[in-house]
């Protein structure tokens, strides 16, 4: 069985921009996250929220990493 299907090439011409849209949508995850942690009163709910932030700013480091090793 022949496949005719071939891989499409890699473009990564606007990953910057991808990358730079994901930071910017990451940061303002977290900054609603934050302003829900106004309105909380579960404990668990509040370190529940504060680890996503954590892991959040851990992506936004990978993020800026990325972006450096593609300039």
């Amino acid at each position: 069985m022949t496949y005719k299907n071939k891989p499409k090439p890699d473009d990564r011409s606007d990953n910057v921009e991808k990358l730079q849209s994901m930071i910017h949508d990451t940061i303002e995850n977290m900054e609603a996250a934050e302003e829900s942690l106004r309105f909380t009163t579960s404990e668990t709910q509040r370190r529940e929220i504060e680890a996503k932030n954590e892991r959040r700013r851990e992506s936004i480091e990978s993020f800026r990493s990325e972006i450096k090793d593609e300039v």
